[in-house]
């Protein structure tokens, strides 16, 4: 599958008060092409809603799909991926880089109660994890070694899994969106923090 046309790729970095939202819409050559920016609360649960600033303030009817780091920025503020899908009418899958047993553990110990209660419930109606071959991503391949995975709504997640490896670059482990994303929201905290 050829990468789409463009993505919108969202990472969050958090500080103590806030995390900072970057969505940066990225042409299949991986050329930015937009930036938009929002901020969320720290173990809130408005991750969602940041998501979906940067999509309305980009007004962007061009973009294809939606790539996100993760599922759980702003300390498991949860993403609903099948709410982005459903309002954004689009392709959208979180990418994450790690073995993991899942987030039920670190929830039960972070959270009780009803904060508990709604957090379970959205972590458990994402859909499951597929893992991202790496042998054909690019010349260079990042380290076999290094996992990614996808987990996608609104396309299967082979499709997603190959988006995510048309995206990425020779020698780098993140595709193009969710890296120049990362460094956006990077910069947004960083500038934040010295108003």
């Amino acid at each position: 599958m050829t990468p789409p046309s463009r993505t919108l790729g969202i990472a969050f970095s958090d500080a103590r008060d806030a995390s900072y939202a970057a969505g940066v819409v990225v042409r299949a050559d991986g050329t930015p092409d937009g930036f938009a920016f929002a901020r969320c609360t720290v173990g809130g649960t408005d991750a969602t809603d940041a998501v979906l600033d940067c999509w309305r303030a980009l007004a962007r009817e061009d973009v294809r799909h939606v790539a996100c780091a993760g599922v759980a920025p702003a300390w498991f503020n949860l993403l609903d991926l099948d709410r982005l899908s459903e309002t954004l009418d689009r392709p959208v899958y979180a990418v994450s880089y790690e073995e993991s047993p899942g987030l039920e553990p670190a929830l039960r110990e972070a959270f009780d109660g009803d904060a508990l209660a709604d957090r379970l419930a959205a972590y458990r109606s994402l859909p499951a994890r597929v893992a991202v071959d790496p042998s054909d991503v690019a010349d260079d391949p990042p380290d076999t070694d290094d996992p990614r995975f996808v987990r996608a709504v609104g396309i299967d997640p082979e499709r997603a899994a190959a988006a995510v490896r048309g995206l990425t670059r020779d020698g780098f482990r993140r595709c193009e969106p969710l890296r120049i994303a990362s460094l956006a929201a990077s910069a947004h905290r960083e500038a934040a923090a010295g108003e």
